[in-house]
């Protein structure tokens, strides 16, 4: 007899940044067959034809309601390579700041309000560890729940001192930055960080010093300091650590196996002529392409877009210098779409012919690589944790964690070398000619690419790093990270499919959905809950 097949229809409520549809097919308790479909089509790339070449500086942080620093971050930088400016360390410090305060701030937001929630679920209930995290991790009503949610707003006061205001600033601009700030304001942004420090991250988040948790450099390393003492035990990363594990995070949601990173942070002294060849030299969080195996040097020609299963016009493989402008197509809705054909307004973006995971994992797993220079991270944790781990949901998160505390130990740094009495700003010339901006937003690798003709934008493209991360199937038939991580995965109770959701929220894909299980056969709508 046949196995009944199951599908499981992931339709969205609500996003900024647009729509999310995730297809999954289950047979015998296993995914066999995923499918991601963005749905909601945006065009920003048609928005900035015939533009301003500064137009990009005002609209493109407006592409994301959390990340918009980020974009902002990109496009000053695309800027910069295009016209050949010359950047004031001080510019560099504070673009960083504003990058480094952005990112911060979206990892105990992201924990508690998005991914740990899903730790309370019933599926866990016969866990040991299982009642002491719904105490904490509970929605609205965990004990950390309102402390974490609660802290993540004070990075971006920092921001907000030096970008004006937070989303949506748009203080960076080619040649440097759009503010001088004063002793007052230094002052004060370590004050902020200070209290961020004291209300979370140590005290609720490391139950340790900043510094005793730096000193990780194993897997080994890691499990010693979680039962190094009751403190350390028991705060929310030993125990996200303890239940992770006891609730077998660390077996599904392996993905692709491949990570990108644009890599983040230019050196103050290193970047004061932006070149593209130059950037990977200056970065202070390293760039690169991680097969699985070994590192290989970021090149963003290796970048190519695929159109094949995305609603738009069929054109070849192309880098985003040398994409047409994509031509739309008729959508279909989810329950429609048939997937062997075109089923997303995303593109699937690929790295030398690879599907690659872009994100926090991706950035420590860059931060390992044993060539990083000296004024760059040189973190061997997550090198060890992926060799003896894996990739998977834990570990997926655990990086996204980690990067909390170095994160503010290099806030606190860059702002003790601003030079109050030295430049901000150094006036560029406008010519025409082609840039690329790249950072690590939260998410994990962003990149704008322009072309200016004629003192206009000629062609304008965006990579973010949910398309690397939600893109669907390339030319060949290879599925994106997402897609690939939800394939295989054990579905305990198809009536409430958590699984599909734990895995969704650990790349922070922005999915903010109400999933619909039906019978295969018949179609009976057999349960719907919110992710």
């Amino acid at each position: 007899m046949a196995a009944m097949v199951k599908e499981l229809n992931i339709s969205p409520v609500g996003r900024v940044e647009g729509d999310l549809d995730v297809k999954v097919y289950i047979e015998n308790g296993v995914v066999t067959r995923a499918h991601t479909q963005a749905a909601m089509f945006r065009g920003f790339e048609k928005i900035m034809q015939g533009k301003d070449p500064q137009s990009g500086l005002i609209v493109t942080p407006r592409i994301c309601g959390i990340c918009g620093g980020s974009h902002l971050y990109c496009a000053s930088s695309a800027l910069d390579t295009a016209w050949k400016t010359q950047l004031p360390p001080n510019a560099l410090l504070l673009r960083a700041i504003g990058q480094a305060t952005e990112t911060i701030q979206s990892i105990p937001r992201w924990f508690y309000a998005i991914f740990a929630t899903d730790m309370a679920n019933k599926k866990f209930a016969n866990k040991p560890l299982y009642q002491e995290v719904a105490k904490r991790f509970s929605a609205y009503v965990g004990t950390s729940f309102q402390t974490g949610v609660v802290a993540s707003g004070r990075p971006v006061e920092v921001y907000a001192l030096f970008g004006g205001q937070w989303p949506h600033s748009s203080y960076m601009i080619p040649g440097g930055v759009m503010c001088a700030p004063t002793l007052k304001d230094i002052t004060r942004a370590h004050a902020i960080m200070n209290q961020f420090r004291n209300d979370w991250l140590e005290k609720v988040w490391l139950g340790c010093s900043i510094e005793r948790y730096l000193q990780i450099k194993s897997w080994d390393d890691m499990m010693a300091w979680v039962e190094e003492n009751e403190s350390q035990r028991n705060s929310d990363l030993g125990l996200f650590i303890r239940a992770g594990l006891q609730f077998g995070l660390d077996k599904f949601g392996q993905g692709v196996g491949k990570f990108l990173a644009y890599g983040t942070y230019l050196h103050k002294d290193k970047y004061n002529r932006p070149t593209i060849e130059g950037r990977n030299e200056a970065l202070i969080s390293s760039s690169g392409f991680f097969d699985g195996k070994n590192y290989h040097v970021f090149d963003h020609k290796q970048v190519m877009e695929h159109v094949k299963h995305s609603w738009y016009a069929d054109v070849p493989a192309s880098h985003p210098w040398d994409e047409p402008m994509p031509t739309p197509l008729p959508s279909q809705n989810l329950m429609e779409t048939k997937f062997d054909g075109k089923y997303s307004w995303a593109k699937a973006p690929r790295y030398m012919g690879y599907s690659a995971e872009a994100g926090p994992l991706a950035r420590v797993v860059m931060n390992a690589n044993p060539a990083n220079k000296s004024h760059q991270i040189q973190d061997p944790l997550f090198g060890d944790i992926i060799q003896k781990l894996g990739p998977s949901v834990f570990t997926r998160v655990l990086g996204r964690m980690h990067e909390a505390p170095r994160l503010y130990e290099f806030i606190n740094q860059w702002l003790t070398q601003i030079d109050l009495d030295a430049e901000f700003y150094i006036k560029p010339q406008e010519i025409d000619g082609q840039g690329f901006g790249a950072t690590e937003a939260a998410r994990g690798a962003l990149a704008h690419w322009i072309e200016i003709e004629g003192g206009v934008i000629k062609n304008y493209q965006v990579i973010a790093p949910t398309t690397w991360n939600v893109g669907p199937n390339d030319e060949q038939g290879n599925p994106g990270p997402i897609e690939a991580a939800l394939t295989g995965i054990e579905i305990e109770d198809p009536h409430d499919p958590v699984e599909v959701g734990i895995v969704a929220r650990s790349f922070d894909s922005c999915l903010v959905c109400t999933v619909h299980a039906h019978n295969g056969k018949n179609g009976e709508k057999l349960k719907s809950f919110k992710l």
